[in-house]
């Protein structure tokens, strides 16, 4: 999971409407699913010609952001008129301490042999979880018409949430830092 620069984030992506989709947080994969299979007998190249591909393209693409919760919040946020990362790099007060406690402790104990890494993956899923849940509940607070101190804290939790993602990601044994989403 990851909400990398892909063209995902292009000014005026919506995957929401590519899909027929309403502009939620709190959508299921099964929804998500469905919306796309819908649209996509739609585009079909052999139906529509050679249009279609492209179009299929599109809409495979918006399903693959709406299916991984941190790029479909991130997303979200954008249409809402929220900030983006680059923007509002605000974190909750104390979690950079936290998380750079956090790491070293993590650090100590995966040095010390891997039985501890099944231990750190649990947390880390936990974390993600909690950061969804707290989406999830200001996304419905916000509703239609959010004011810019909530799309402020919202934008604040994505912060936080992408700490989390990152953690997950250097918990992998195939871990290459090279490699890393470190965009914020």
């Amino acid at each position: 999971m990851h909400s990398g620069s892909s063209s995902s984030q292009k000014v005026g992506f919506d995957p929401f409407g590519a899909l027929g989709l309403p502009r939620r947080f709190d959508l299921s994969d099964a929804e998500i699913e469905a919306a796309f299979l819908a649209r996509l007998g739609g585009v079909h190249p052999d139906v529509v010609g050679e249009g279609g591909a492209l179009d299929a393209a599109f809409l495979t693409e918006a399903r693959s952001v709406l299916a991984d919760p941190e790029s479909r919040a991130n997303v979200l946020l954008s249409l809402l008129g929220g900030p983006a990362a680059s923007e509002e790099k605000s974190l909750p007060d104390g979690f950079l301490m936290e998380m750079m406690e956090l790491r070293s402790t993590i650090e100590d104990e995966l040095a010390e042999g891997e039985h501890a890494r099944s231990k750190w993956e649990s947390f880390a899923a936990e974390r993600r979880a909690a950061h969804i849940g707290r989406a999830a509940a200001l996304f419905r607070e916000a509703g239609g018409s959010p004011d810019h101190e909530l799309l402020r804290r919202i934008r604040t939790e994505l912060n936080a949430w992408r700490y989390t993602e990152r953690l997950i990601e250097q918990l992998d044994p195939g871990y290459d830092p090279r490699h890393a989403d470190f965009s914020g």
